[in-house]
């Protein structure tokens, strides 16, 4: 893993070993890239990003110990220049716009990563910011949704795990009828048919997660 001073140097973060191995590979026929350090979690990642002041980092969102958006936010705390592809299996708009927020430069699906990671790398090494179609597509059909609030989120989340309206008061000390009334709001707000189906959508827009 030497780089020369002109090669886009890479920080490779993702908990499953053959992504990183595909990304290696992808790398290695580049004469303009350096995988310089690998990583397979959140803490990982910011001790390799401290060591090598990588050009880029590809950066997992799911990952055990630390995830993604946690060490995004800390190695920007540290290194507000630091240029972060988020990389995932991930569309929910929810989750995109947390990951730009924290100063992602690219959301990239990781099923598009033959197809689109080398660009996406030089483009975001050049101080673009880019998004795959399909991101875009989700972030525009929800972009002028309501936005759940803090507590109607924890709501969700208690529904999405079963709990009846009466355990659900009792775990957030309030009422039934608050319960029952954040459940009408969050059904309207997702335009969900029940319960479930508001877990459903909570969990693929990246609102909740388990």
């Amino acid at each position: 893993m030497t780089a020369d001073s002109s090669s886009i140097r890479i920080l490779a973060v993702d908990d499953h070993a053959l992504l990183r191995e595909g990304i290696t590979a992808l790398v290695a026929g580049q004469s303009d890239m350096t995988l310089v350090a690998q990583a397979s979690n959140g803490r990982e990642a910011i001790h390799q990003f401290r060591t090598h002041r990588p050009d880029i980092t590809l950066m997992d969102l799911q990952m055990p110990e630390m995830n993604g958006l946690d060490a995004m936010i800390a190695i920007r705390g540290e290194f507000p220049e630091a240029r972060i592809i988020v990389l995932t299996t991930y569309t929910g708009d929810v989750q995109v716009l947390r990951a730009l927020k924290a100063g992602a430069r690219a959301y990239l699906l990781k099923n598009l990563l033959h197809k689109e990671l080398l660009e996406t790398i030089r483009a975001v090494h050049a101080g673009k910011k880019t998004v795959s179609p399909e991101v875009s597509f989700q972030l525009a059909e929800h972009a002028t949704d309501d936005a759940l609030t803090p507590a109607e989120i924890r709501v969700l989340r208690l529904i999405a795990e079963g709990n009846a309206n009466k355990e659900i008061a009792a775990q957030l000390s309030i009422s039934e009828e608050t319960v029952k009334g954040q459940g009408r709001n969050i059904l309207s707000k997702l335009g969900a048919n029940d319960r479930t189906h508001a877990a459903m959508i909570g969990v693929k827009r990246g609102i909740i997660e388990f």
